[in-house]
């Protein structure tokens, strides 16, 4: 059964970087697509990148050109690079596992998350 842990959270000012990651264990995961999502209180979990099987990526239109989603096949890690973090963007940010090699945007499109990582922003 496949495990996916996040780390790197923590507070971060506004305007600030963080890097997040995910470390995918009890199954290879470079054969399917994966993702991060995030959830702030009182909100659903949204979508916010994905990359597939082959390296490409695709992003929720708030974070394109500010995050960059990418992945470690021969670590089975995936990594989230946040810049000029807003303090809207505070939530727990989780990774998720589809068993597709295309990305999706679509929540239940994936079979396995991790547990999430808090991210705060503020100053």
């Amino acid at each position: 059964q496949v495990q996916l842990v996040e780390s790197g959270g923590g507070l971060v000012q506004p305007g600030n970087s963080l890097r997040l990651s995910c470390a995918a264990s009890g199954r290879t995961v470079s054969a399917y697509a994966m993702g991060w999502f995030r959830q702030s209180p009182g909100k659903e979990r949204e979508f916010v990148a994905t990359i597939s099987r082959t390296g490409s990526v695709y992003y929720a239109d708030t974070v394109k050109g500010r995050f960059t989603i990418s992945r470690d096949n021969a670590k089975n890690m995936l990594y989230l690079q946040m810049n000029s973090l807003e303090p809207e963007e505070e939530a727990v940010y989780y990774c998720a596992l589809s068993p597709n090699t295309y990305g999706s945007t679509i929540r239940s499109s994936y079979a396995n998350w991790g547990q999430g990582t808090q991210v705060t922003v503020s100053s």
